[in-house]
Parts: structure tokens; sequence; C-alpha cells
């Protein structure tokens, strides 16, 4: 089969397919006499196998190491554990940072309900805030900074400051 049909049959991009080739995790295909690449069942299963670790969102570091572990059918299978264990510890950080996010839009959303002008928006206060290097909702001020920079509820803003706004690009 030539490349476009190996990129439909396992939903990978052609270019894609060049590129693992040009980084070796897909051998050369064989050329047929018109110059054209020609691609096997073996490639076929090569591709879906590196398609199916990327979709596990392996680097293509640890994909090229699992595939040399595949090449060696008697060597031992802790490496792979270990592998497939730090590429978890690398996942479990992920979701502890995008929950930290979620926490971090959760309390700038709740800055602003609806009915507000832009000019009144208390997101958009907090993001110019942020901007002119003031401390924000969304990210607090370390214990040692606690209050510098604070709203003061008195005031209706951030005490010690001017109502916030970005200046317009020139």
């Amino acid at each position: 089969m030539r490349i476009g049909e190996l990129g439909r049959a396992t939903g990978v991009d052609v270019e894609t397919i060049r590129f693992y080739e040009r980084q070796g995790l897909l051998p050369p295909p064989a050329r047929s006499p018109n110059g054209y690449r020609t691609y096997g069942p073996a490639q076929r299963e090569r591709l879906g196998f590196i398609r199916h670790c990327r979709a596990l969102d392996m680097s293509l570091a640890e994909i090229r190491r699992v595939l040399d572990l595949v090449a060696q059918p008697e060597a031992d299978c802790g490496e792979i554990n270990r592998a497939i264990d730090a590429h978890l510890a690398r996942v479990r950080a992920q979701l502890l940072s995008l929950q930290t996010l979620e926490a971090q839009l959760e309390t700038l959303r709740a800055r602003c309900e609806a009915g507000h002008t832009t000019a009144e928006c208390g997101i958009l206060h907090e993001l110019v805030a942020a901007a002119h290097g003031q401390v924000c909702a969304c990210h607090p001020a370390p214990a040692a900074d606690a209050g510098a920079g604070r709203a003061d509820p008195r005031l209706g803003e951030r005490a010690g400051s001017r109502r916030p706004g970005l200046a317009s690009p020139a």
C-alpha cells in the first residue's frame, strides 16, 4: 500500500508518517520501481503501535525505548514497568497541575457575575492587576507577603492602587 492508504488505514496523517520515518520510529519503506513508498502489514502494525503509545501521551523517546524492548522478546520486562511508572508519575503531576489551574479559574470566575460592564468586571480587574505586577485572586501572595497588594473591602479596590487599566497599544 502507498503512504496515503497507510494513513487512511491507521488514522495517521501522511506528514506524521514521514516524520516518524525521519525520527527512526518507523523503518524506511521499500520503494516501488516508480519510486513510490510501499508499506506492508508490518509497517501498518508498527504505526498502529506508535499511534496507541501517542494516545497514551508517551513521548517519542519513550516510544523509541518501548519499541527497542519489543525487539527484545527475551529481555526482562522490569524496564518497561519502570518506564510506565515514570510516565504515570508525570501524568499524576500533570493532573495536580490541572486541578490547581481549575481552582484558580474557579476563583477568578467568582470575581464577576453577569450584568456588569467590562469596566466593572471583576475578572478583568484581576487580570489587569496581575499585568501590573499586583497579587490577583487566582494567584494569592506567598504567606510571607500576605496582605500586600490585597483588596481593601472598604475601598472596593486594591489598597494603595488606582483602578487598574491597560495602556492601549500605540
